[in-house]
């Protein structure tokens, strides 16, 4: 069995971690749209205050920050902060062949943390639940790091 087709069970368990989580951040651009849409505004750039077909009625307002937008741009951000981490440490760790379990618990443990903090942020829960919520995929990336770093060493 080649260790990077989808024959190899570990090779299927990061592809589903990894493209749920890709999914997932590119789906906060598209929900950023709709917010600004819905609330015709939380813009950011001049240009976008332009008479268009879009926008017709356009004004300043539109340029102020609208928590409702806002919040959707830092889960994001929160998102690009972490996510490249991951799909690097994931891959990496596969490569590392550990056991399809442990590599189930650790990849999908990771993806579940990520959506449960976003729906404690997209929720406005305390920071205390959010803190929590990502301290369980830090360490997730962490130990899987770690794991690779041994792996290799030992190599």
């Amino acid at each position: 069995m080649d260790k990077l087709s989808f024959q190899n069970p570990l090779v299927d368990t990061y592809a589903i971690a990894a493209s749920i989580m890709i999914l997932k951040a590119v789906m906060m651009s598209w929900l950023t749209v709709v917010r600004m849409m819905q609330v015709n505004g939380g813009f950011r750039s001049p240009e976008d205050v332009k008479k268009t077909i879009l926008n017709p009625h356009p004004s300043a307002e539109q340029l102020a920050p609208n928590e409702y937008v806002d919040r959707i741009r830092r889960i994001q951000l929160n998102d690009l902060e972490n996510l490249p981490f991951f799909l690097v440490a994931g891959f990496l760790f596969i490569l590392t062949e550990p056991s399809l379990r442990l590599a189930q618990w650790l990849l999908y443990g990771y993806v579940i943390s990520r959506l449960l903090h976003f729906a404690a942020y997209f929720t406005a829960r305390t920071h205390d639940m959010r803190a929590t919520l990502w301290t369980v995929g830090s360490l997730i990336l962490i130990l899987m790091t770690c794991w690779t770093l041994f792996a290799a060493w030992r190599a």
